[in-house]
């Protein structure tokens, strides 16, 4: 299997101890994680080679996080290195009927002020197969959208799958980009496109077509997006695939869970899995684009085992600390295969 190359800023997470409150908080538990890290750490997990590309500052913070990447089996030799620190968030994590809370601190980091040329994408897309990118990504700087440009081209120049996730943060888009021109332009050099509604909406003002969705998620059909993957595929007609994940919310630890995957002809649907007692759920969206792109490239002809395989994965990282999935692949065909008992592997 050739190999995965993700793009994208990696940050210091900052958490008080387990469900307390920011304002509780004496100490705050560490942990390194981003979207484009988190698949790359997912992928490094079911033996897939990848690597992580991205802007770290040359301090002990930024060494932490390319340990943190390298301690994963994720290749971090094309990270570049300048700029004067690494980016922050802090999370609160809520409980039964309190959401959580993010909180960004992530202003002049080392890939905010990222620029053209810096990175050698000929060298990175060297024998590589596949590139993912998210939305997080261009909504970080002006800069940062420039260099997402710039890789995208690069890799479709050679032949390169690309995947994004479109990952709308309404907390980010702040340095005045035209949000929906930048998206457009990225996102029409994507083969696998992986987005929900309001990513869709705030896009690219893309909505489902006489179908009421403000459920909040909680009985949300999978009929109710074929028309945004019919809209999508027209909009971006390089796209094969249009994806998306069925988050029922009923409340902040308990959640339904499943995927719809698009390919221009079929609608594929998984199972509805019940999420019960949440672990941590940041991180779930990045978990099932780390178990796509591996069920893509495993199973190139049997889209529906991989959308499987995709759900079941982030399903378990509902179960993990941390942003990132710390599955195997075993672990995730056992659930596929229907066995949720959690019972002690002896």
């Amino acid at each position: 299997m050739k190999k995965v190359v993700t793009f994208g800023e990696i940050m210091l997470r900052l958490s008080p101890p387990g469900f307390l409150r920011f304002s509780q908080a004496n100490n705050f538990d560490v942990v390194y994680g981003g979207g484009e890290s988190n698949v790359a750490v997912s992928l490094a997990n079911y033996g897939v080679p990848v690597d992580f590309v991205t802007r770290l500052p040359k301090n002990d913070i930024g060494e932490c996080a390319m340990m943190e990447m390298r301690k994963r089996g994720v290749g971090v030799d094309k990270i570049v290195y300048g700029g004067d620190r690494l980016g922050i968030y802090f999370l609160e994590t809520g409980a039964v009927s309190r959401g959580s809370k993010v909180v960004y601190d992530r202003a002049h980091s080392a890939i905010a002020e990222i620029e053209l040329g810096m990175i050698d994408w000929d060298a990175v897309f060297e024998d590589v197969e596949w590139f993912h990118w998210t939305g997080i990504t261009p909504a970080i700087s002006q800069g940062a959208a420039d260099v997402c440009l710039e890789a995208v081209k690069a890799a479709s120049s050679k032949g390169i799958t690309i995947s994004t996730d479109l990952n709308y943060r309404a907390k980010l888009w702040q340095y005045g980009g035209d949000r929906e021109t930048i998206m457009t332009e990225l996102t029409s050099y994507c083969d696998i496109i992986l987005g929900n509604e309001e990513d869709a909406e705030k896009h690219f003002g893309i909505k489902p077509e006489g179908l009421d969705i403000t459920t909040q998620g909680h009985d949300v059909k999978a009929e109710a997006f074929l028309s945004v993957c019919e809209q999508m595929m027209t909009k971006f007609p390089r796209a094969k695939k249009v994806i998306t994940t069925l988050r029922g919310s009923i409340s902040a630890s308990h959640n339904t869970w499943a995927g719809v995957l698009y390919d221009g002809k079929n609608m594929f649907e998984t199972r509805q899995y019940q999420i019960t007692d949440i672990v941590d759920r940041v991180g779930g969206g990045d978990s099932f684009m780390g178990g796509l792109i591996y069920g893509l490239l495993q199973y190139p002809d049997d889209d529906q085992n991989a959308l499987d395989f995709a759900v079941a994965a982030s399903c378990l990282k509902h179960t993990i600390k941390g942003d990132a999935n710390l599955v195997t692949v075993s672990e995730v065909q056992k659930l596929m295969g229907g066995d949720a008992s959690g019972r002690v592997a002896r």
